[in-house]
Formats: C-alpha cells, structure tokens, sequence
C-alpha cells in the first residue's frame, strides 16, 4: 500500500517538506521496534536518501539498530562520505555490504522464466541473494531508501533493485548485470518494465513477502532553468504501486527527448562523485541514444583513479577493455574468468560506443590519476583535462547547447547519473 505520495515536475520539496512526507508515513504504518534502514552510498549523493536515512533516525531513535548502505560492488563509504551524506547520524550504525560473502540466497527464479522475459537472451536461473542482515536481523520494518532515476542494468533505479542488487551476491549482481546488458542496454534504459525488473518482481512475490520492507523513493533532476537540482517527487510504499507512480515521473524528470542526434557532448564528473570508470561511464550509456553516428563524447573526469571499484573488476577491465558486444562475448565464451564476473562483462559492453562514436577520458594529472597509457590501452580515447577545461569550461558552460567562441555547438551535461539523453528517432516508448 502507498502511505505517502507527492510529487510532480513543478514540485521543490525541501528538506522540511521530506521530513514532514517521511514522519507522516511512519506514523501510518505505526509503532516499529527493531529497523533497518537501507539507503544508497556516496554516489548517489545527491539523491537526498542521506538526510531521509537522518531523519529516519531522527524519528525512530535507538530502534534504529542498523543502517546497511546498498554497496552492491562499490567501495565501502570513508568517514568523510559518512559525516557527509548522513549528517548528526551517529557512525556506528553503518554496516558495511560484502557483496562476496556476506550474503543468503532467499531462492532461485527458473531459467524457463528468466529466457521467456529475456525473448532467449539468457537461459540460467536467477538467484535471489540479500545481505543476511536483512534475515537474521529480526527486524520489524526494513526502509529501502532511494532515487527512481533511469539505469542501464534494470531500466529504472530503485525499488527491489536497492535490495537485490544494493545488497545482494556476487552470482546475483552479476547475471542481472549481463541479462540487461545481451538483450539490450538501449531497449531497457527509461523503461519501468524490463527483463531484468520482472526477475526482480518474480523474487519480490515469491522469496522476500515475509520481508517487513517498505520503500521510500525520491524523484531528483536538473532543473531545466536553472541547472540546479530540484526534489520533484516523495513515494513511500509497500508495494509494486510505489515504483510505478516514482518511475512515471522520473520519465518526465530525468529524461531530454532531443531533435537532433548530437555532434559533440561534454560531461562532467565531480570529483567527490566519480572516481572509477564504473560510475562515470554514466557518461557513455546515458548519452549514446542521443550522439551521432562518427560523434564525440568528451569526459571531464578529474577525479579519476581506477576502473573497477572492485579490485577483481578492476583487474578484468584492464585487461579485456572497452571493444564492444561481440568482442565481450567472444572474450566471455573463451576466458572462464570473464564468465565468472559477468557484472565486469556487462559492464564493458555498457561502456563501449560499439565503435559508432568516440569517447575521450580526460582524467586529471595527479600521481593517483589514471594515465594516459591506462585510458588508451582499454579503448579510449586520451586528452589533457587541463587544455580541454580551457576549451570546455564548466564553470562557464550551461546544460544543454552551447555556443562555443569558435562557433562550435556542443551539448554539455553536469552530471550524468541525473537524467537520460535520447534522439527521438532512437527511441520508441
């Protein structure tokens, strides 16, 4: 059931008006004892689940015993990104995801299920695994904390991903990765419905009902004014509706319908945000619906320091590159290890422009940066931040067109987690 809703794409809600939606749900579903709170990590910052996840201990106080980030593969949080994100939150309530050990699997959706939602892509069952918190830790509400934003593993973001993904296994996250990367990353991005949802929906009715999880999901974009981000949308429920009414809006929200395909993009990463190529090849896969066939996308990435954020992904990144679909299968039906890791496979086909544009990394030039041999050695272009910071200046450059001094026009996005880009000719909703 739904136990709180607003939102719209006129909406700006403040931290005020998410405490004020948050407590009015809790109230609704009553007295809880024992909770969970499972909110993103730093890099979805600004997605506001930090503060909710602080007013949800506002709220509960000591009967919030535990708070879980949903790490999936990502690096555990830093002190810093704790004080950060979570605000007076007190520290020792986090509990870090080892997505390697720390896990049961609650069952198994059958391969003949799997193949029929995935029109044959794949044919393995599914394992539905959690963080075994979630199990043993007698809880009588478990909060799945998080932002509905287009993704290109499940198509949206949030909702029983967060559990089955944010604190799932290694087998889990690995063929849910590669099930919506071989049927088709650009079929699935802004889609609510998908192969790879309704596996997630298959567990979420038949192996986590006795689960006590209650969603709360915000819609957050870029103002198409002002550049800034705004707070569109607060759903918190029990149930499938929530998700859908988030994701409805998100579409509206977080998605640009362009006219024209794009000659030329720029993106930015914020450093604080985007270290690793796992997350700022946001930067590739949000924006190749919308870039021109022989176009260019260029990635401002001054804080990037590796590939992988797991040491293994990382590992298999640098040595199998960013080639594209057949390359990756190829590679994956002949090297056991990639076969192993097919989160790193899927990954690497999600970073690839399939050779139909090029991708430029401009990483910054400090000792713990990744250098210019490391960007070209795995299929990427390689430039000097430095000079294209002079050319392409974020601090000057607006979302969306822009005019440069030369006459050049280019289309620049501050972030990219934020939205979704698409020429309309590319896309068929």
């Amino acid at each position: 059931m739904m136990f709180y809703e607003i939102g719209s794409v006129g909406h700006e809600l403040s931290a005020g008006d998410l405490k004020k939606g948050l407590f009015a749900a809790l109230d609704k579903m009553g007295r809880r004892n024992k909770v969970l709170a499972i909110p993103p990590d730093y890099t979805r910052f600004p997605s506001r689940a930090g503060e909710l996840t602080e007013f949800t201990w506002q709220y509960f106080g000591p009967r919030l015993t535990d708070v879980l980030p949903a790490l999936g593969t990502h690096t555990p949080m830093s002190a810093h990104q704790i004080a950060h994100m979570f605000g007076s939150m007190p520290a020792s309530l986090i509990r870090e995801h080892d997505w390697r050990n720390d896990v049961v699997t609650l069952g198994e959706v059958p391969a003949a299920f799997v193949k029929d939602v995935s029109g044959g892509a794949v044919d393995f069952p599914w394992p539905a695994q959690v963080n075994k918190l979630l199990v043993n830790g007698k809880y009588d509400l478990i909060l799945s904390i998080g932002q509905v934003v287009p993704h290109e593993v499940v198509g949206m973001a949030n909702y029983n991903k967060n559990i089955f993904v944010g604190t799932g296994g290694v087998e889990g996250i690995n063929k849910s990765h590669f099930i919506g990367a071989v049927y088709g990353m650009e079929k699935m991005m802004g889609r609510a419905d998908t192969p790879v949802r309704r596996i997630f929906n298959y567990a979420s009715e038949h192996f986590s009902k006795h689960l006590p999880i209650v969603y709360v999901q915000t819609v957050v974009g870029l103002d198409k004014t002002d550049g800034k981000i705004k707070t569109r949308g607060l759903f918190v429920g029990d149930d499938f509706e929530v998700f859908d009414k988030a994701a409805k809006l998100a579409l509206l929200v977080n998605f640009d319908m362009l006219e024209k395909p794009l000659k030329k993009v720029v993106v930015y990463l914020d450093p604080a945000e985007f270290k690793s190529t796992w997350l700022g090849n946001k930067s590739v896969y949000r924006t190749r619906m919308a870039i021109a066939d022989a176009g260019e996308l260029i990635v401002l990435a001054p804080g990037l320091k590796e590939f992988g954020e797991d040491k293994e992904i990382d590992r298999l990144i640098r040595k199998y590159g960013y080639f594209g679909t057949p390359a990756t299968l190829k590679a994956c039906k002949e090297n056991q290890e990639l076969r192993d890791n097919l989160s790193a496979a899927a990954h690497l086909i999600h970073g690839s422009s399939e050779g139909r544009f090029t991708i430029t990394y401009c990483p910054g030039g400090g000792a713990a940066n990744l250098t210019k041999q490391e960007i070209e050695a795995v299929g990427f272009k390689y430039a000097n931040l430095e000079n294209m910071t002079r050319i392409y200046n974020p601090k000057v450059l607006k979302n969306g067109f822009n005019t440069m001094p030369s006459g050049e026009e280019i289309y620049y996005i501050s972030n990219p987690a934020l939205g979704l880009w698409a020429f309309k000719d590319r896309f068929n909703y």
